[in-house]
């Protein structure tokens, strides 16, 4: 493949078939060709908002080994592009391809915090975590113009209601004045993933995201202002990422990480093709060579669906995997503890003020 028919910017090459279409959108040799002689550009790799009302925003968590009773998502869809991302796949579920519509089409739940207010307001709510966001990062790039995951987190703290955070964007600094109030009633906690600290790997895997600088920054800052943080060095990609597990966890704790958590790559779904597809157009030397390692984690194959097994991985590589994350827990982590958040805060708050009686 030419390095200018590499689409920069963005993680997919290509716009997978949905498994849940009849039909197939392919473009033609013909169609392209007429596309250069006309000068007319085959497609224009912009972002479209796509606004949607659900009725519903708090999701039950039904896998057993995710480590989350309930999340919600304010956005569909995720700009960053990250090329592994587990959450392709949804983007099925609403008719749209899980490779390049994942990160192009982009779908706005502007009643979020409407729809929350109303689940914690309810008699037959008691307070659990919820987090944001168990699928696409709340504060990915469409969090800055429509400010919803801001608002979210506003009403968590008139109800006095424990929240998590799953991002990897400098952005949630902007709304450090809510998260430190929250924080001073043990009400959050935030994992910021950091996947390598290289920039050049991160370019490729997650090319619309915050630099590992920034994210460095991002859990220094809301460490110092006791925000309690998690960092997310995951996905362990052999062959890609795995050499740096041990300096990944050095790095955060030096930055006032608290724990760390990880998981091994698979490429589940519709993800195994993007995935592949991806990597022999940006890493042709090294394709073959990072898809059999990552089968040997997976008895042979890109992905493992059994729960409890499938982000852990079997097998050699494996296992020097998780033997270098307990190595790192015992160096670095050894003496600091992610604390557990109140749930008995809020029943006092249901109407969003304090009950005096």
């Amino acid at each position: 493949m030419h390095q200018n028919d590499f689409l920069k910017g963005r993680g997919a090459q290509q716009n997978v078939h949905n498994r849940f279409e009849r039909h197939i959108y392919e473009k033609r040799a013909d169609f392209l060709e007429f596309c250069r002689i006309e000068g007319e550009l085959s497609d224009t790799n912009k972002t479209e908002y796509i606004p949607i009302f659900p009725k519903t925003i708090v999701n039950k968590v039904t896998s057993p080994d995710v480590g989350m009773e309930y999340s919600m998502n304010p956005y569909q869809g995720c700009e960053h592009g990250c090329v592994y991302c587990y959450a392709r796949n949804t983007h099925e579920f609403w008719g749209f391809s899980a490779g390049l519509d994942f990160e192009r089409k982009i779908l706005i739940k502007k009643d979020a915090h409407l729809l929350l207010e109303k689940q914690l307001k309810s008699k037959r709510w008691n307070a659990r975590t919820i987090v944001l966001s168990g699928n696409t990062d709340c504060y990915q790039p469409a969090e800055k113009k429509f400010e919803i995951t801001r608002r979210c987190l506003e009403v968590f703290l008139k109800y006095r209601h424990p929240v998590g955070i799953i991002t990897k964007n400098a952005l949630i600094l902007r709304d450090l004045d809510i998260i430190k109030e929250l924080a001073k009633h043990q009400l959050i906690g935030v994992n910021v993933s950091i996947t390598s600290l290289s920039e050049q790997t991160r370019r490729l895997l997650e090319p619309r995201t915050t630099t590992i600088k920034k994210r460095l920054v991002t859990v220094q800052t809301l460490s110092e202002n006791g925000v309690p943080v998690n960092a997310m060095l995951a996905p362990i990609i052999p062959g890609i990422n795995s050499h740096e597990l041990l300096p990944l966890a050095k790095k955060v704790s030096e930055n006032g990480a608290l724990s760390f958590g990880f998981t091994v790559v698979r490429l589940n779904g519709a993800i195994g093709q993007i995935f592949t597809d991806w990597i022999k157009k940006a890493m042709p030397n090294s394709a073959q060579k990072v898809l059999h390692q990552i089968q040997d984690c997976h008895g042979g194959t890109l992905n493992d669906s059994r729960f409890g097994i499938r982000s852990r991985g079997e097998g050699k590589i494996a296992e020097q995997i998780h033997d270098m994350a307990k190595l790192a827990r015992k160096k670095y982590f050894s003496t600091s503890v992610f604390p557990k958040l109140r749930t008995d805060l809020h029943e006092q708050y249901k109407d969003g003020q304090l009950k005096l009686f």
